[in-house]
């Protein structure tokens, strides 16, 4: 019966270390076909939602998202392009990458760390 217990938490803790924590401060590099630039988020993590603010070139704004595993989306918009979606992997525990679609800009990629 111990084993079984002990088996369990184990298996509770693995499942737990697989998943993303995002909350905190983050720095992406955002790469456009219009060109390049960066943006700062601020996450807050409670479960799978995300909330948090963006703040770069088209100023500050709010956004949620979801997080499930080690695959985040978040969007926000901006009044100068529309709305903003981020998707993204985890690629360690302190870094992320993946695709973004800027509005009227286009679409491109990041890559983004925690500070």
């Amino acid at each position: 019966m111990k084993t079984r217990v002990f088996a369990g938490i184990l298996f509770l803790c693995a499942i737990t270390a697989l998943a993303a924590d995002l909350t905190g401060t983050w720095t992406a590099a955002v790469t456009l076909d219009a060109g390049s630039g960066t943006a700062t988020f601020n996450f807050t993590q409670q479960g799978e939602a995300l909330s948090g603010s963006y703040t770069g070139t088209f100023g500050a704004a709010k956004l949620t998202g979801t997080v499930k595993g080690d695959q985040a989306e978040w969007s926000f918009d901006a009044d100068q392009v529309g709305k903003i979606v981020y998707k993204g992997s985890m690629d360690g525990p302190t870094k992320m990458k993946g695709s973004v679609e800027y509005g009227q800009l286009g679409k491109g990629t990041f890559t983004a760390e925690k500070k």
